[in-house]
């Protein structure tokens, strides 16, 4: 991935009496959200039409009104403190909330059945913490969700029976699924095993996969290839929980997106002999423009940045 610039320093912040009595600026804590969730203030700026020092200054307002210093700076790395990991969670529900008080007002809340194609990883790891927004904010909406191989749901789409598909794709795979949808975020893809288990140097490497097509097994093993690694198919399922069961066994290696690592999972690399995969790529294709389409795609963007950047070192 691309080399973050250095992000300018912003002179720290006093606490004190007036500052903790200030309120919090609506304006304010949507570029606080901003900022954690694009990884930096250049992002921030571009996706907020606003410049590198506007978006300072909103930080620098916003911490005076708290009392308190939300980011900790460095010449080159921006990360939350403590308070601001505490705001974070706050301002994203005070932001949330105005969102679903402003459509209740102005009747914008959506009706009719939305039909909702999704990959596995989608489906199991991120949409259901999307659909508790979106039915906050449209509580009369319907969802038909199709799960399946994102080729295979976009085939779908063609023909009319989905409206929006939320899938992926590999950044060196070349499959051009990518050229008319939106790319929400990307992620590196990570070679997941087994916390409490030893991988094998000289062996094989034995592979939790997908069957064909998918761009995770296709990724995997084109790496594999390249590096000269020796490899075998330990464990195939059409389930991404079945793979990440494998790996939790010590069975099989399973290459995931590394936000799905989770408690018992460890990464592998190339101290234990695996080569580098590409980023994995998230996307969202919409059969045609319509509100309720655009409010999904939406919540599913600003979750998989949420998820994507705010538990790691901001750029």
């Amino acid at each position: 991935m691309q080399k973050a610039p250095a992000i300018e320093s912003v002179e720290s912040t006093e606490t004190g009496p007036a500052a903790a009595s200030a309120s919090l600026d609506i304006v304010l804590l949507r570029t606080f959200l901003q900022v954690v969730d694009a990884g930096g203030f250049a992002l921030a700026g571009e996706q907020l039409a606003l410049t590198p020092s506007a978006v300072s200054g909103h930080i620098r307002r916003l911490e005076e009104s708290a009392g308190a210093r939300l980011l900790a700076r460095t010449t080159r790395r921006l990360e939350l403190t403590p308070a601001g990991e505490t705001l974070y969670i706050y301002a994203r529900n005070i932001v949330d909330l105005e969102r679903e008080a402003r459509a209740r007002l102005h009747g914008h809340a959506m009706h009719g059945r939305l039909r909702v194609g999704a990959s596995e990883d989608f489906a199991g790891t991120w949409l259901p913490r999307v659909l508790q927004t979106f039915r906050r904010w449209h509580p009369d909406a319907a969802i038909e969700l199709k799960v399946g191989i994102t080729a295979d749901l976009l085939r779908q789409q063609g023909r009319g029976k989905l409206d929006v598909v939320f899938g992926k794709q590999c950044a060196r795979i070349s499959d051009d699924i990518g050229d008319e949808g939106e790319l929400l975020w990307e992620e590196p893809l990570v070679w997941a095993y087994s916390a409490v288990s030893a991988l094998e140097a000289d062996a094989p490497v034995p592979l939790a996969v997908f069957p064909d097509p998918c761009v995770y097994r296709e990724s995997a093993l084109a790496a594999l290839a390249a590096s000269g690694r020796p490899w075998r198919i330990a464990f195939e399922s059409g389930s991404m929980a079945g793979c990440v069961a494998a790996a939790l066994a010590g069975f099989a290696v399973a290459p995931i997106a590394r936000s799905q690592l989770r408690d018992g999972l460890r990464e592998l690399g190339v101290a234990d002999g695996l080569p580098e995969l590409p980023d994995a790529q998230f996307y969202a294709f919409a059969r045609k423009v319509a509100p309720a389409v655009t409010a999904l795609v939406e919540a599913v963007r600003e979750l998989g940045a949420r998820n994507r950047f705010a538990s790691v070192a901001l750029r």
